[in-house]
């Protein structure tokens, strides 16, 4: 039986063929007419199947640009203060993303006609050094005020959006919107100096960056049309169809935006048009293809059935073609799908990666939490504020595992108003200030910690938390209470002594005009002597607030200096007239190397010290001046001036740098308490220290360091504003 059934197949098929000769042409013609059919249905199938593929391509293309916009634009908005620096740092990622067509990525700015001087001060200060902006006409402007250039060009920055309304009508719909837009189809403003054949139709993506402040600007993306979708229709088309991609201008004319036209032949009579959404607006894709020259749409078969000369054997291998045909077809639309859910996943683990490398990047903290109170996010600034690398999963236990507490550094931060604990019950909080003391912040820093409530994948309720630290921020706040306070005292007092003393004069001269003689003139001149004494104290205290100031913001303008020099020059000053001729000061100058230094803000230093030597040595004794100095380790000298003068009470050798501070025995001689406080800062701005210690003969020694002229000056960061 087996070998029965083993046999039949050649049977059978010398019967089919039989059946197929008697049947003769009548059969042969009806089977041509029906696969002549079937392949045109085959080429309209592979047409829609090839539009939706080059559709699909479009979209996804867009998908990733948008996506990477959006991210970026929250980045932005993430920043406290964007600066040029924090801009260039998170557009940096989109180099590698291979963003075809991409110009440049910008951040954009509103202004108005009054406040351009303003915008253009802001951005400057904040990096965009020479920034120029070129406001078009009347009205709101938009000017680009950061650029990073995605291909390689030179980015002109300063440009006003307003003058084409393409970009114009974006950003004000993304504005509204609060979301990406794109923009009508037009010629970059960046490209406008090319020659004609060179420009091609480009758009622009806006995306909004909103902060908790309010409106901020844009995030513009420029792309060129042909160079943004080329790839994409090239693998898409597969050199068999046209395609062009066309979109609105700002008149509402239909403009192509990116056109590929492969080189094959044949009449073009399979069309198709596809709606894709991009952002807020819809471009439309035109495909064309010549039904021949698509696969499985035209086959030598037909004629051959047609002829009537085919046997049995080119039926069966026809039809044998036909069943592989249709294995392989099935096969390709597997390897589709699988390539296209890989494409996803790769697309998906490339926006993940992103979005860490931005968390990682920026300098705010952020933390996510689940509805359970476990964190479920923390960046590493997040990790450094709390100073816990370990987070805790109850929430009953944050203040302690955290070490949070009010202002006062000591009252324990209650959990219900933690902002965490507040978002996490659908109440946001902004810039709640606290203070964090645990092990890895023995001192305690203060942080303000803004947070709202979120909706988790599983549809539960969470929170996201922002935290800065404040620390430095609120030190300089309570150094600015205090000199205000202490600036506000000393001036009053001399303010109050020349008022009465300008009365005394009023008075005296009132006298001497009425016949008062020789005692009004004496009142007269000692009420202008006292006077004179008070505008010189607000003098000395205006002088050395200015010389204070100074030793902390201007800029250092350090080389090699003569450290002997400065000092001769100093001591010629202070001992060519002396007061007392008996008293005169005795100066002892040994070896002084040359020093790396500011020559101004180094004579100060030298000034200032001798000057206290000869100012606090006791009434009717001369002064006493050793000044010394040594290299030590070939990159710094060590310099030490020591007196025979009154001293310094013990316990207050380091408090006599802070500002405004006076040692407790020198009250009868006259001074801010400025002095030592604008040696202290110069110092430490050239990267040194300065310290006073008592000196074992009587009076005081003071030492500081200072940068040896041998000294590699590029590893000393000397020139700049502290």
């Amino acid at each position: 039986m087996n070998r029965k059934r083993a046999g039949s197949g050649p049977g059978r098929a010398t019967a089919l063929s039989a059946m197929v000769a008697a049947v003769g042409c009548t059969i042969t013609l009806g089977i041509s007419i029906l696969l002549l059919q079937r392949e045109d249905a085959s080429a309209e199938v592979q047409m829609d199947r090839r539009t939706a593929v080059a559709a699909d391509a479009v979209r996804s293309e867009t998908r990733r640009y948008l996506d990477a916009l959006r991210i970026t634009a929250a980045a932005a908005g993430a920043q406290q203060t964007l600066t040029a620096t924090e801009f260039g740092a998170i557009t940096e990622p989109l180099r590698g993303m291979q963003l075809a067509g991409t110009s440049s990525i910008a951040l954009v700015v509103p202004s108005t006609d009054a406040g351009v001087p303003g915008t253009q001060q802001l951005w400057r200060e904040r990096g965009a050094t020479g920034l120029t902006l070129a406001p078009h006409g009347d009205g709101d402007h938009a000017f680009s005020v950061f650029a990073t250039s995605l291909d390689g060009g030179k980015v002109p920055l300063g440009l006003d959006m307003m003058q084409a309304p393409a970009p114009a009508g974006a950003l004000a719909e993304s504005r509204r919107s609060r979301d990406v837009s794109v923009s009508d189809t037009y010629h970059l403003l960046a490209d406008r100096s090319l020659p004609a054949h060179q420009q091609q139709n480009s758009f622009v993506l806006a995306a909004p960056i909103y902060r908790a402040q309010g409106f901020l600007g844009w995030i513009q993306l420029a792309v060129r049309g042909q160079s943004f979708l080329g790839s994409a229709f090239t693998q898409a088309g597969q050199g068999l169809l046209d395609l062009s991609l066309r979109a609105a201008d700002a008149e509402g004319r239909q403009v192509t935006v990116a056109a590929m036209s492969p080189a094959t032949v044949g009449e073009r009579d399979l069309q198709r048009t596809v709606a894709v959404p991009v952002a807020d607006g819809t471009w439309t894709l035109h495909l064309a293809a010549a039904g021949e020259r698509l696969p499985g749409a035209h086959s030598v078969l037909p004629l051959a059935v047609a002829g009537g000369g085919l046997s049995l054997t080119a039926l069966l291998t026809a039809l044998v073609w036909l069943l592989a045909s249709g294995r392989e077809r099935a096969r390709a639309r597997v390897r589709a799908a699988t390539g296209e859910l890989a494409a996803r996943g790769t697309e998906g683990r490339r926006q993940a990666a992103l979005l860490q490398a931005v968390l990682d990047g920026i300098s705010d903290g952020v933390g996510v939490v689940g509805p359970d109170g476990r964190f479920l996010l923390h960046n590493p600034a997040a990790r450094r504020i709390l100073g816990a690398n370990e987070t805790g999963s109850d929430v009953d236990t944050w203040q302690q595992h955290f070490g949070l507490y009010r202002l006062d550094g000591v009252t324990p931060f209650p959990t219900g108003d933690l902002p965490l604990v507040r978002a996490l019950g659908g109440e946001s909080s902004e810039q709640v200030e606290m203070t964090v003391r645990n092990p890895a912040h023995p001192e305690g820093r203060v942080i303000s910690v803004s947070a709202r409530p979120i909706e988790t994948a599983t549809g539960e309720r969470g929170a996201v938390a922002v935290f800065h630290d404040i620390t430095d921020r609120k030190h300089v706040e309570t150094e600015l209470r205090g000199f205000a306070g202490v600036v506000a005292h000393d001036l009053k007092s001399p303010l109050t002594a020349v008022r009465g003393y300008a009365e005394l004069i009023t008075e005296s001269l009132d006298a001497i005009s009425a016949g008062g003689g020789p005692k009004a003139m004496h009142h007269a001149r000692n009420s202008t002597a006292k006077v004179i004494s008070g505008a010189a104290r607000m003098e000395q205290l205006i002088t050395e607030l200015l010389d204070y100031t100074a030793a902390r913001d201007a800029t250092l303008r350090v080389g090699e200096v003569s450290l002997r020099g400065i000092v001769d020059d100093v001591i010629t000053t202070r001992t060519d007239a002396p007061a007392d001729a008996d008293c005169r000061p005795d100066v002892f100058v040994g070896t002084l190397p040359p020093v790396h230094a500011d020559p101004v803000l180094l004579r100060q230093v030298i000034d200032n010290l001798v000057g206290n030597a000869i100012k606090y040595t006791p009434p009717g004794q001369a002064p006493r001046i050793d000044i010394t100095a040594r290299a030590e380790g070939g990159d710094v000298v060590r310099v030490q001036i020591a007196d025979r003068g009154i001293g310094i009470p013990d316990g207050e050798h380091a408090a006599v740098f802070d500002s405004f501070h006076r040692a407790s025995n020198g009250a009868a001689h006259p001074g801010t308490g400025l002095g030592l406080a604008i040696c202290r800062r110069i110092v430490e701005r050239h990267g040194g220290w300065i310290e006073a210690a008592t000196n074992p003969g009587g009076g005081t020694v003071f030492t500081f360091t200072i940068p040896s002229a041998a000294k590699d000056t590029s590893e000393a960061p000397l020139v700049g504003v502290a």
